[in-house]
């Protein structure tokens, strides 16, 4: 069994001027919404069995994103806007059920 339940990375890397990168879609800062939300939610937030939410540096998928995995699962997200991150929150994390119309193809 996983330390967590679900581990989140959300690709934070920083590109060159003009390169595709996921922190030109204000990557951290979505991540930090995340965590705010997860604790709004009531989610253990890294507490054994919990989830974990943590910033990523390329997940060599950027060109999709920006994106973040979720972990045990392996389901990779691409999101727009905070309503996408609350949908992954609430229906993958709190209920199981991926968010088939964020997810990114396996590859």
């Amino acid at each position: 069994m996983p330390y967590y339940r679900h581990h989140l990375f959300f690709c934070c890397n920083q590109r060159d001027p003009g390169d595709t990168c996921c922190a030109n879609h204000d990557a951290e800062g979505m991540m930090r919404y995340a965590r705010d939300r997860a604790k709004a939610l009531g989610l253990a937030l890294n507490a054994t069995g919990g989830v974990r939410i943590n910033k990523a540096g390329c997940l060599g998928r950027c060109d999709l994103g920006p994106v973040l995995v979720v972990y045990p699962d392996g389901v990779w997200y691409t999101y727009l806007d905070e309503s996408d991150i609350d949908e992954i929150l609430s229906e993958h994390i709190l209920n199981g059920r991926p968010v088939a119309r964020l997810m990114l193809p396996q590859a």
